[in-house]
């Protein structure tokens, strides 16, 4: 029956409205007809329903998958935004670094040099020590030689100046004596005189 259009036994009474017919339709036609309209509707929108069912889980799939790749975006780039952080504060600490490396380059550098410097004055040094040291025996032996002529010479005044102490104590003791003979000559000549 569905599918199929109702054609009416009169062809007059379809020509006529159907208040003027005069003849009622039955309940049972009617809720027959409503029966038979909402399964035709039914019928027809099933696959309309099923196809919108499947296009909504399609977009709510779809809309799941797109919140997904947005937090997935996100989170990538939050990852390199961490990850390009990372890599600058990697960055300036190997610029650190490389400036340590050269700095310290520099200073060893300059300590070979001051070293090597120091070893070249070293022996600058050992030689000109070796050349004094020379010097130095020389005039050590100079200094004997005149130590030993010094202190002959001044065994030679000391002996003089001992020498001299005693001509002078003996002429002290000869003028003492000279003096005592004199008083006694004066003496005896005054005694001689008195006589």
């Amino acid at each position: 029956m569905s599918g199929q259009a109702l054609t009416p036994l009169d062809p007059s009474l379809a020509a006529r409205p159907h208040d003027t017919v005069g003849v009622e339709v039955p309940e049972a036609v009617i809720a027959a007809l409503g029966d038979w309209a909402r399964q035709v509707m039914e019928n027809a929108s099933a696959p309309l329903r099923d196809s919108l069912s499947r296009t909504e889980s399609d977009l709510a799939s779809a809309l799941h998958a797109s919140q997904q790749s947005e937090a997935e975006r996100e989170s990538l780039g939050t990852q390199l935004a961490q990850v390009t952080e990372d890599r600058d504060q990697a960055l300036a600490k190997l610029a650190e670094r490389d400036a340590a490396i050269e700095r310290l380059t520099v200073e060893l550098r300059h300590a070979r040099d001051i070293a090597s410097d120091a070893l070249v004055g070293k022996a600058k040094d050992q030689l000109a020590i070796a050349g004094k040291d020379s010097q130095l025996a020389d005039l050590r032996k100079q200094l004997e030689r005149q130590v030993a002529t010094s202190a002959t010479e001044s065994d030679a005044r000391l002996a003089a100046e001992m020498e001299l102490v005693g001509a002078t104590t003996a002429r002290d003791n000869f003028a003492a004596e000279i003096a005592t003979l004199r008083a006694q000559l004066d003496a005896a000549r005054a005694v001689t005189n008195a006589a």
